[in-house]
């Protein structure tokens, strides 16, 4: 499932493309709806959290979340696709593009705007974070009894991070992803998600996502060596819908129960 950083990508990447171009044709497979016009004007692309909007002049609004199978390309009229057209879940034409969504489960079309994302917590890539507001949501949302890996994918907390930045920001606060949230002082949850925000911000410009020097820390990297200890980092699976959380049993001692900041001054980021 792509991370926040990716769909700010993909938003920056098309509004240059959309927005202020005059809609000539709009397909969406497998919708009985209501669509815009052609002949209205595409007034905004932006990425909210894991969701793409896109709104039309008519007063319609285009939410599509990728999951883990979509995917938005841009064409010039005419030009094949990379993909089959059978894939194609949404085709916008404007004069001089022809933007493809390909193969997205979740995609609506509503006239109330942004209420479609009206559920989820502040989005970590879109400036300044407001950790006063994620903590009251991570009261409000997060059981005490559930893994703290878990919960930091509740998007009704904060919105953006996925299971690279999950594991990511878990290994540089040195925390192991199965400590309850009952187990997790506030301080480190402020450290996570201020954490998290820092690192999806940072992520946003062109090249390879990179949380440490070298890349990533662990994400991926099972079986290979820690960048910071040398032991071998690990796999689990968590949740009811089988995410996985990669860690390294070092760096994030089950019994240390310190939380972000025993790594500090090495250089990851950690307070």
């Amino acid at each position: 499932m792509p991370e926040g950083d990716t769909i700010h990508r993909v938003a920056a990447r098309l509004a240059p493309a959309l927005e202020g171009a005059v809609l000539r044709r709009i397909r969406i497979s497998r919708h009985d709806g209501p669509l815009p016009s052609p002949g209205e004007t595409i007034d905004e692309v932006r990425a909210v959290g894991k969701h793409l909007l896109v709104t039309f002049g008519g007063g319609l609004t285009l939410r599509v979340h990728l999951r883990m199978t979509g995917s938005w390309h841009l064409y010039a009229p005419g030009a094949a696709w990379s993909r089959p057209p059978r894939s194609a879940r949404v085709v916008i034409e404007v004069d001089d593009w022809v933007a493809v969504c390909f193969s997205a489960p979740d995609v609506a079309v509503s006239s109330e705007g942004t209420a479609g994302v009206a559920h989820l917590g502040p989005d970590l890539c879109a400036g300044p974070v407001d950790l006063d507001a994620i903590a009251e949501r991570f009261a409000r949302f997060a059981p005490a009894d559930e893994a703290i890996a878990v919960v930091l994918l509740d998007q009704r907390i904060a919105a953006g991070i996925g299971n690279v930045y999950k594991s990511e920001v878990l290994h540089l606060g040195g925390v192991d992803p199965r400590r309850l949230v009952a187990d997790v002082d506030a301080a480190t949850v402020r450290w996570l998600y201020a954490e998290a925000a820092r690192l999806l911000v940072v992520n946003l410009g062109p090249g390879s996502r990179t949380t440490v020097p070298g890349g990533l820390a662990v994400y991926g990297r099972a079986g290979r060596p820690c960048r910071h200890c040398g032991e071998v980092i690990e796999r689990i699976v968590q949740g009811s819908d089988g995410r996985s959380t990669y860690w390294c049993p070092t760096c994030q001692e089950p019994d240390d129960r310190s939380g972000a900041g025993h790594r500090a001054g090495d250089g990851t980021g950690a307070p």
